[in-house]
């Protein structure tokens, strides 16, 4: 059973890929981004009840301006099929 591609949000500008390393519990995950940091992010109170998150999910995150390097917020997690996607394109190479 093939899984469809819905329509998903692609990463801006100031938006960056990352994996879940560590659940920190609570509304927060250590994520590895694509531009090679790590970073502390949270889940926003909007998405807090959407997204599920294990270990090992591609997230999309956007950097806080503040501290933008070492924290972030979640807003995105692609499904399987949405990440096998992004990889054909060329947009995830993690």
């Amino acid at each position: 059973m093939e899984e469809e591609i819905a329509r998903m949000p692609l990463p801006k500008e100031d938006e960056v890929l990352g994996v879940v390393e560590e659940r920190l519990g609570g509304n927060k995950v250590r994520v590895k981004c694509q531009d090679g940091k790590l970073r502390i992010c949270r889940i926003p109170g909007k998405y807090r009840t959407k997204l599920w998150l294990r270990v090992g999910d591609i997230v999309l995150v956007k950097p806080w301006e503040i501290q933008g390097d070492e924290r972030g917020d979640v807003i995105f997690s692609y499904s399987r099929a949405q990440v096998e996607w992004l990889r054909k394109k060329g947009i995830l190479n993690l």
